[in-house]
């Protein structure tokens, strides 16, 4: 049942991958015996080998520009821990820079502002002030894409 290939050489060995089962794979490099599962369709695979994730995709199925073509992600920004929202100092359609505080919280008797992350514009404001957030409660929402 198991079927032998031989892969791309590596430091001159070429390693020899043994299929043991659907998605179960041996290779043997360098007197090393490794296992490898894969999953996915063809033209989008998944590889997991010693506790990583590797993703194949060929290049002709990519867009030319495929960082180009991809819609931005809003990026939602959390209360880290239980507190009180003291001050919102942004507020929808606001242009943010990487370390602009967007709001302050207060938490055991301390201010923790919460600052942007990344280059964007403000989407969403979650809170109002005086509000009690809990942990991973979305505060607001910050989009990078062509309005900076």
């Amino acid at each position: 049942m198991a079927t032998v290939e031989r892969a791309a050489a590596v430091n001159g060995e070429p390693p020899t991958v043994t299929r043991l089962g659907a998605g179960l794979y041996r290779v043997d490099c360098e007197g090393r015996r490794e296992i490898v599962y894969v999953a996915g369709a063809p033209g989008d695979r998944w590889a997991f080998w010693n506790g990583r994730v590797f993703r194949s995709r060929p290049e002709a199925r990519r867009p030319p520009n495929a960082r180009a073509m991809r819609r931005p992600v809003p990026e939602a920004l959390t209360a880290p821990m239980p507190a009180t929202v003291l001050r919102v100092l942004v507020e929808p359609g606001s242009a943010v820079k990487k370390g602009d505080t967007i709001l302050i919280l207060e938490a055991m008797k301390m201010e923790l502002p919460i600052r942007a992350s990344r280059d964007g514009v403000v989407t969403s404001v979650r809170c109002r002030e005086g509000q009690l957030v809990q942990p991973e409660t979305v505060l607001a929402e910050i989009i990078s894409g062509v309005w900076t």
